[in-house]
């Protein structure tokens, strides 16, 4: 049944159905979420264990190569990533793609709970989860206030700010930066203590059973059932000074008379700044999978409604992904337009027919509409991605229905009613618009079905183009043939001679027919000299975008306090007071070193806020002037970036040596600081921090009746104070705090009056050096393993280097080429991603052309002229490849979509000129030259329409106007360069390729005959 000629008879039906779709692609567009990029992150499982007071060394051989060892059989399992630090392990496991989390997470918790009777008896119970928030935040808020001071504005934001964000529907996760925690500091005499014969351990475990209140459960009392309550707490701070503490031996003594009380916060941990003002700043996480742009504006609702109820309160955003999002959403659908708008103008142009125009514009909308539709039950999302698919397809959307359109017209100018004219033009033209429809489809599905983590990525972007494609194929034999029909006038028959454009043309056609051995190797040379090209362009992974906001990273030696990093942050905001285009600077000393770690004193991140876009230099010119800058600041390790970190190369090695691998990791490093392009050279390799070793003397200690145990507890109450969970609390009104007992400050700075401390023997107590030694020493700080191995990770900048020619610098450096046989190199971060992105792209590319060539094989029952048709595949590559070398741009993702995009484009226009030849030689019984010139007189119009309005499409992107087109725009060169040289070479080249792939085939089907005579 032909669908062209049945729309003809049965408008109705077509019409209701088109009209349905358009309200369900409404419906679709304003369910969808919108987001920048879709989600890639693993399925990913933590594992966070505690053993409070265990070194890292410790916890990795007793606790963490346990767990991995059990966690590493789990079925699907892709990566495990391990971070131990003081008393915590923190296990992340990443599985394979398609692996449930929920099924990840029970096979995690039941792996660990196996193993858990091997762990030592004082590690608290596993805490097992999905990971279901994502990684980086989506909003960064600096807040202040005139009547609170820091504690209070602190407890603010941890209880009313974070309990207001996290009831919004989508936030995962609020975190506060910065600020102090409010707590009671109960500071102890020691020389008192030593008087009373009594030592910092008794006071707090004292205390503990002391400041309590305990039930007691249900009991009779009389007839009635009572509850019981042992209520033995303070409650006020001041009243703890009275409080008689129980001793050893029926004696006690009063808090009041060996200790100072006060009602204060615990050691700082973390300082925000903003411009140099003391501020208080916090996290806001989105939950994965939930629109960020929806929770942003839920967000500035609820902090409007906070500062109604809190006047003096005031958050200022530091900085976030949404606004980016919001900017490339907004400038993705401006280009949409305005290449739709283009592609419509070109059709005008070349038909110079508004009817025929509108009705080929028609198709356009009809074509997006139902993809719109399909989109929300898909689990897509409006991100630069399926954006960039449908900005990709504009010009193809229009191309089926100019050829349509085109055809109509031609077979108007010969005299037929304009029913005839277009039942006649749907019907001849059938095959082809079905075979370039479906080529495109093929070439766009094996995108879509790429796996690992390059099919979490693209898979949007290809079904989004097949849904749009196939739709348009839907309009162009349905709906186009009904509109020509009823918008159209009849014509009287015009002449259908070709201009004398069109004559240059054929007459170039005609030597080229005649000369084709001379043009055949034009093509050659041509192919060979683009493709020569390729080695010389740089290659990378996902292009640096202008985010408006730019990272500085600060690292000092380990054993540097919290005011050290202070210090350097407010010399660091001084050197860059005068760079161009910073608007604010927001600081925070005392950075975790990864997600959800504990703060490091020694580490800084500086947020620099920069103007509008318009009104600065490009942030590339910006982070240029910044390391420069950073020169003048010394002592401290800097690491400047943009907020998605591109423009990074980093690094894995990995060894069960550790030795070994610290001594490769520092060659390494030294080797890649002289690599030129390369900036800011950073190790993981875990630098030794200031330790106290306490050594006891086991002869001594066991004579005296002390064990390990209780000097360990009574160094690490005496100064820092107890663990968290074994602390003494007060309780308020509405929180509690917590009762922190160590010694003064004065005495924790010195090692003689550390040595004097009292520890409880078998009968009173004895000094601490008579029964051990204490010496500052060092040890790592933290350890890192990967895949159950120890690893230190290696980072650059990039700057203006391609990621491509760094991993070949690095590649080829000595350290590199003489690696231990203990020591594994694996590529991480970008360049993990770009290989793997790298394969599946050629997978892709092999996959679509084999497909191509089989869905040809098909539709023209021919196995030869698909040959003709594919050969122009390469040829637009070179195309791409020149565009790509004359710009500078790098073979990066969004040029590999270009390149893909590329080879379905093409070979539309070569399925117009083979059909129509293929059609003229089999029903006209023409000779193979007429009917190639033939062909190239019919259809050449339709293809450079096709082109052009390809090409004015991707104008717009190409140009980068609007938003940060940093993503678009490698695409964009790629498309127009490939589509220019095989727009051009096309039309010349296919009807000489046409003719010896037609020899070919005579000559195989002729050969048996030959060898048999």
């Amino acid at each position: 049944m032909n669908l062209a000629t049945w729309s003809l008879r049965n408008p109705i039906p077509v019409l209701l159905a088109f009209s349905l779709l358009v309200i369900a692609g409404i419906r679709g567009f304003t369910q969808l979420p919108i987001k920048n990029l879709p989600e890639i992150d693993l399925p990913t499982v933590d594992v966070v264990l505690t053993q409070p007071g265990a070194a890292p060394a410790q916890l990795e051989t007793e606790v963490a190569r346990r767990v991995e060892d059990a966690i590493s059989n789990t079925v699907g399992l892709k990566h495990l990533r391990t971070n131990i630090s003081d008393g915590v392990v923190h296990v992340s496991a990443k599985f394979e793609i398609g692996k449930p989390l929920s099924e990840a997470l029970t096979e995690v918790k039941e792996s660990v709970d196996r193993i858990r009777s091997d762990l030592p008896a004082d590690v608290e119970q596993p805490a097992i989860s999905a990971d279901v928030v994502g990684g980086s935040p989506i909003l960064t808020y600096a807040a202040s206030s005139k009547t609170l001071d820091e504690e209070a504005l602190s407890w603010l934001i941890d209880d009313v700010v974070n309990k207001s964000l996290r009831a919004l529907p989508g936030v995962g996760r609020v975190e506060r930066i910065g600020g102090v925690q409010r707590e009671i500091r109960v500071e102890v005499d020691p020389v008192k203590l030593a008087a009373l014969d009594a030592t910092v351990a008794d006071v707090s475990r004292g205390l503990r059973q002391v400041q309590l209140e305990a039930s007691g459960g249900i009991a009779k009392l009389g007839v009635a059932d009572v509850s019981m309550r042992t209520l033995g707490a303070v409650r006020q701070a001041d009243e703890l000074a009275t409080t008689a503490v129980p001793l050893m031996n029926g004696r006690h003594l009063y808090l009041g008379d060996i200790a100072s009380i006060t009602d204060g916060f615990r050691d700082r941990e973390q300082v925000s700044l903003l411009d140099g003002a003391p501020v208080v700043g916090f996290h806001i996480y989105r939950a994965k999978g939930k629109d960020e742009t929806v929770i942003a504006e839920q967000v500035e609702r609820a902090l409007a409604d906070l500062r109604i109820a809190h006047p003096d309160f005031r958050a200022t955003l530091v900085s976030g992904s949404v606004e980016y999002t919001t900017e490339q959403f907004r400038g993705s659908m401006q280009m949409l337009f305005e290449g739709a708008l283009l592609a419509i103008l070109v059709v005008w142009w070349f038909l110079g027919d508004w009817r025929a125009t509108l009705v080929a514009a028609v198709a356009l909308p009809l074509s997006i509409l139902p993809t719109f539709a399909l989109m929300p039950s898909l689990g897509f999302s409006l991100n630069t991605l399926t954006l960039l698919a449908l900005a990709v397809v504009a010009g193809i959307l229009v191309d089926d229905a100019i050829v349509e359109i085109e055809n109509i017209e031609r077979h108007r100018r010969q005299g037929k009613t304009l029913l005839e004219a277009t039942s006649d033009a749907v019907t001849e033209i059938a095959l082809a618009v079905a075979a370039t429809t479906l080529t495109l489809v093929v070439v766009f599905l094996p995108t879509a079905l790429m796996p690992g983590i390059a099919g979490m990525l693209f898979r949007q972007f290809g079904w989004t183009a097949v849904i749009a494609v196939l739709a348009s194929l839907l309009v162009a034999r349905l709906l186009t043939p009904l509109l020509a029909v009823h918008w159209l006038k009849n014509h009287s028959a015009k002449s259908d001679d070709h201009g004398p454009l069109m004559r240059r043309y054929l007459a170039a056609v005609n030597w080229c027919l005649a000369h084709r051995g001379t043009t055949m190797a034009t093509a050659v040379l041509f192919l060979i000299g683009s493709f020569a090209l390729v080695p010389y362009i740089p290659t990378g992974f996902i292009p640096a975008s202008d985010r408006g906001f730019v990272k500085v990273s600060l690292e000092l030696p380990p054993g540097a306090s919290l005011d050290d990093s202070l210090s350097a942050v407010e010399a660091v905001r001084s050197v860059l007071a005068d760079v161009p285009g910073i608007a604010h600077v927001f600081s925070v000393a005392g950075e975790p070193a990864g997600d959800q770690q504990a703060p490091e004193a020694r580490r800084a991140l500086l947020t620099l806020m920069l103007a509008p876009r318009d009104a600065r230099p490009t942030q590339k010119e910006i982070e240029k002037a910044v390391q420069e800058r950073l020169f003048a600041v010394p002592g401290a390790r800097f690491t400047v970036s943009g907020s998605d970190n591109a423009g990074e190369l980093s690094l894995i090695l990995t060894s069960e040596d550790a030795r070994v691998l610290e001594a490769t990791a520092q060659t390494m490093e030294l080797q890649m600081r002289a690599v030129p392009g390369l900036s800011n050279v950073i190790s993981t390799a875990s630098l030794d921090r200031p330790e106290l070793i306490v050594r006891p003397d086991a002869r001594r200690a066991a004579e005296v009746g002390v064990d390990t145990a209780t000097i360990a507890e009574t160094v690490r109450i005496a100064l820092g104070g107890d663990f968290d969970a074994r602390l003494a609390r007060l309780d308020l009104d509405n929180r509690q705090l917590m009762i922190r007992v160590r010694i003064p400050d004065s005495y924790r700075r010195d090692l003689d009056a550390i040595g004097q401390l009292r520890v409880r023997a078998g009968v009173g107590t004895v000094p601490l050096e008579s029964i051990a030694s204490l010496s500052i020493e060092s040890g790592p700080q933290q350890l890192e393993r990967y895949d159950r191995q120890r690893y230190v990770r290696i980072s650059a900048g990039l700057g203006e280097t391609a990621l491509g020619d760094a991993n070949a610098a690095v590649a080829g450096l000595p350290v590199t080429q003489t690696l231990p046989s203990n020591v594994r190199l694996i590529e991480d971060g970008d360049s993990e991603l770009a290989s793997e992105l790298a394969g599946g792209f050629v997978t892709a590319i092999g996959a679509g052309v084999l497909c191509m060539f089989c869905v040809l094989v098909l539709l023209f029952k021919d196995v030869f002229q698909p040959v003709t048709i594919l050969s122009v595949v390469p040829i637009s590559l070179g195309g791409a490849f020149i565009a790509l070398a004359l710009t500078g741009i790098s073979l990066d993702v969004p040029a590999m979509i270009g390149l893909v995009m590329l080879m379905g484009v093409v070979t539309k226009n070569s399925i117009l000129l083979v059909d129509y030849a293929v059609t003229s030689m089999r029903e006209r019984a023409l000779e193979r030259g007429p009917a190639l010139i033939a062909a190239c007189g019919m259809r050449a119009r339709p293809i450079v329409m096709t082109t052009f309005a390809m090409i004015a499409g991707m104008l717009p992107i190409a140009f980068g106007f609007g938003a940060d087109a940093s993503f678009r725009q490698p695409m964009a060169v790629a498309v127009i360069g490939g589509l220019i040289v095989s727009t051009f070479l096309s039309l010349f080249l296919v009807p000489v390729i046409f003719t010896y792939v037609d020899d070919a085939e005579h000559w195989l089907r002729h050969a048996p005959a030959r060898y048999v005579r």
